[in-house]
């Protein structure tokens, strides 16, 4: 099997390999390629990942190539985490929606909306070359918004395109902590889009578990949802939502944290990372450490704008052995293996959500086995859940369209649309600010 790691020298790659390291021999793995535009990035990963090698004492080969054409060539799977525009994109998407008082958000918010805008003409491209170098290939997608550019990609690929991401299975592990059991027992009814989603019942065979949980103040306290959301409106909604929900209950409240913040994420995530690549040229153990260690700090303040408006001055829970490496292993396995696991996806809708049609790209628990995931029926849902969804869903099919197209017209369309947005006048500000700072943009929807 030949799996292709597009966005080779990102920093989340060694979680990869480490997963694959444990898989390799099980799954018949014989070649990874990292593929990147920036060798120089791949030249500061490959020491880690060997690092990785030495510690856990296995072996699994990989090489480094900026040939797309090479790194695709016969491909059985292809993931795929890049960041079109860099960090200093993203500082673009969450800080100019700010200097309007509206909350950027670089996936959920209109700064999601800018990303999009430039990710996915580059992620078509690279479907459509999967298409040619590696017609039967599965292509796992981490690139955010993950929703989105899942379902502009399929538009070339089809279903042989999955989106995942890991936090409704984090929320679904940490509830299951929360009632004191195993989440392998439990079934978890979990809907919605990507970074929109909500936790609507966790089941023990017909036993019904998360009306115990929200009249438990004390269990509440113990995982990080509870905390954010506090128990009177999760008692209110009679669900807990996805954490990336708080942008849209508590906007305000956010907005005004990350004010008095001396920097936003995407500004720290910059400065740490690029004192990181920088230390180029470090052996295989130093490189490892130093990976680490940048790592942990990452996470701590993963989501930190959201918990300081939330009053919640902890650390984010980091759970070592569970993250968007092991969703993507586990899709990996379920289709090469046929096991039949049933994974929180980002696929098409099918029949999941009633009040969608057949092709969006839903986000809910699917049988996937070796013709790929099959979207669970999930029914009816609360009314203004339903409305958020069919809101962010035309949202997000304008967004495609105008990345598509180029067009500006859908671009402030899309914009004026997102319920953070609060003004056509301050969708048009948003794209010009936007255009002004990301050479993406202003390449695409002239100056």
């Amino acid at each position: 099997m030949k799996l292709t790691i597009v966005g080779g020298g990102g920093f989340r790659v060694p979680l990869v390999y480490g997963a694959l390291l444990d898989k390799a021999e099980r799954l018949g793995l014989d070649e990874v390629v990292l593929h990147d535009v920036d060798e120089a990035r791949m030249a500061r990963i490959a020491p880690v990942l060997q690092g990785l090698e030495e510690e856990r004492g296995g072996r699994l080969p990989f090489r480094a190539t900026t040939d797309l054409d090479d790194a695709l060539e016969g491909a059985d799977f292809v993931f795929c985490a890049m960041r079109v525009g860099n960090l200093e994109g993203r500082v673009a998407d969450e800080s100019v929606p700010l200097g309007h008082g509206v909350l950027g958000q670089e996936t959920t918010g209109p700064g999601g909306i800018c990303f999009a805008l430039r990710t996915i003409p580059v992620m078509v491209e690279l479907a459509q070359k999967i298409r040619e170098r590696a017609p039967g290939a599965w292509l796992i997608n981490f690139t955010n918004p993950a929703g989105m550019v899942t379902e502009a990609v399929q538009q070339v690929m089809g279903d042989r395109v999955v989106g995942i991401c890991d936090s409704p299975s984090g929320l679904c592990r940490r509830v299951a902590t929360a009632v004191g059991r195993d989440a392998g027992e439990l079934w978890f009814d979990y809907f919605g889009l990507n970074h929109l989603g909500w936790l609507q019942e966790v089941r023990d065979g017909e036993q019904p578990l998360l009306d115990g949980l929200l009249r438990d103040e004390a269990a509440l306290a113990t995982f990080e949802e509870g905390r954010l959301f506090g128990g009177d409106w999760l008692r209110t909604l009679g669900m807990i939502p996805n954490e990336y929900l708080y942008y849209f209950y508590y906007a305000a409240d956010t907005v005004n944290a990350i004010k008095q913040s001396p920097h936003s994420r995407g500004a720290f995530l910059l400065e740490q990372q690029a004192a990181f690549y920088a230390q180029n040229g470090q052996g295989p153990a130093e490189a490892l450490a130093a990976w680490r260690k940048t790592r942990h700090d990452r996470e701590r303040t993963y989501m930190a704008e959201a918990r300081n408006a939330a009053g919640d001055c902890g650390e984010h829970d980091l759970d070592e052995n569970a993250g968007y490496e092991s969703e993507a292993m586990a899709v990996l396995e379920a289709i090469a293996l046929n096991t039949r696991a049933v994974l929180i996806l980002n696929t098409a809708n099918r029949s999941a959500l009633p009040f969608l049609d057949a092709r969006a790209v839903v986000e809910v628990p699917a049988i996937v086995g070796r013709s790929g995931p099959v979207p669970v029926a999930i029914g009816e849902v609360p009314a203004h859940a339903r409305a958020l969804v069919e809101t962010m869903k035309d949202v997000e099919r304008t967004t495609i369209d105008a990345a598509l197209s180029g067009s500006e017209e859908l671009a402030i369309k899309a914009l004026a649309l997102h319920p953070l947005v609060p003004s056509v006048t301050t969708a048009r500000e948003l794209l010009a600010g936007y255009r002004a700072r990301i050479p993406e943009l202003k390449q695409t929807f002239g100056s």
